[in-house]
C-alpha cells in the first residue's frame, strides 16, 4: 500500500464523542477540533446530532451517531425509530450495534433482519451504516457469519467494537473481518487505536475508518513524523 498523505489519514478518523460524562460544552469543543482537523466524521451522542450537523455545516466532516448503543438489545422498531430521528436531525452515518445476544444464540435470521431494517432506512435517506459486532464477546465463527450477513444486506462498514467492552480492535480481528467481508463492505476499527503508528498498521490491513478519542494526539504525531 502506498504511503498515506496527511489528508488521507484525517479522513480515516471518526472522532468519538460518546463518553457518558461528556457535557454539551465538551462536545462542542470536540466538534470544533474535528472540523479543524477535517476528519471523516464526528460520532456523537444521539441527542446532540442536531448540534453536530449545525456546527459541521459547510465542512466535509460528516455528522454520525449510534443506534442501539452500546449493547444492541433494543427491539428493531426502536433501532429504526432512532435511525429516523438521527437522520432527520442531520446524521449522514449511523453506527449500529448488532443484537449481541441473538448473535450468540445463532438466531441469524433475526440478526440479519435487524441490520437490514436500519440499512434500509439509512440508504433511503442517502446515509451510510457501520455495523458494530462487539468482538470481545464473539467467537471467530460469529464474526465470519456477521461479515457475510452485512455483505448480503449491503451494510457499508463492519466495525469491531463499541469501544466500551473488554477489548477493542485487535489485529487478528481486523484481518479476519477484511478477509471475510465482501469487497463492497469496508472495515472500521474501534477501541485501542491511539497512535500514528497504530493507525498506519490498521490501514495496512485494509481498514478505512477508525473510531478515536485520541484524534488530536494521533494527527499531531502524524504531522510531526511527516514533517508538516
Amino acid at each position: 500500500m502506498p504511503a498515506a498523505t496527511f489528508a488521507e489519514l484525517t479522513k480515516m478518523l471518526d472522532h468519538s464523542l460518546l463518553q457518558p460524562t461528556l457535557t454539551d460544552a465538551e462536545m462542542e469543543a470536540g466538534l470544533i477540533l474535528a472540523r479543524e482537523y477535517d476528519v471523516a466524521s464526528v460520532c456523537i451522542k444521539p441527542y446532540a446530532v442536531r448540534l453536530a450537523a449545525k456546527m459541521l455545516a459547510g465542512s466535509t466532516v460528516q455528522a454520525s451517531t449510534t443506534i442501539g448503543f452500546p449493547h444492541g438489545g433494543h427491539v428493531t422498531k426502536i433501532k429504526v425509530a432512532e435511525s429516523e430521528i438521527a437522520l432527520a436531525d442531520g446524521a449522514t452515518e449511523l453506527d449500529m450495534v448488532v443484537n449481541i445476544g441473538k448473535v450468540l444464540s445463532g438466531e441469524w435470521n433475526a440478526v440479519a433482519s435487524d441490520i437490514a431494517a436500519v440499512v434500509a432506512v439509512a440508504h433511503a435517506a442517502g446515509a451510510k451504516v457501520k455495523v458494530i459486532f462487539e468482538n470481545a464477546y464473539l467467537k471467530d465463527a460469529h464474526k465470519i457469519e456477521l461479515c457475510k450477513i452485512c455483505g448480503e444486506v449491503r451494510a457499508d462498514w463492519v466495525k469491531t467494537s463499541t469501544g466500551y467492552a473488554e477489548s477493542g480492535a485487535t489485529t487478528d480481528d481486523l484481518k479476519l473481518m477484511r478477509l471475510h467481508a465482501p469487497a463492497h463492505v469496508q472495515v472500521k476499527a474501534a477501541g485501542g487505536v491511539r497512535t500514528y503508528e497504530r493507525l498506519l498498521e490498521v490501514r495496512a490491513i485494509g481498514v478505512s475508518r477508525v473510531g478515536a478519542t485520541a484524534t488530536k494526539v494521533i494527527l499531531d504525531e502524524a504531522r510531526a513524523k511527516m514533517g508538516l
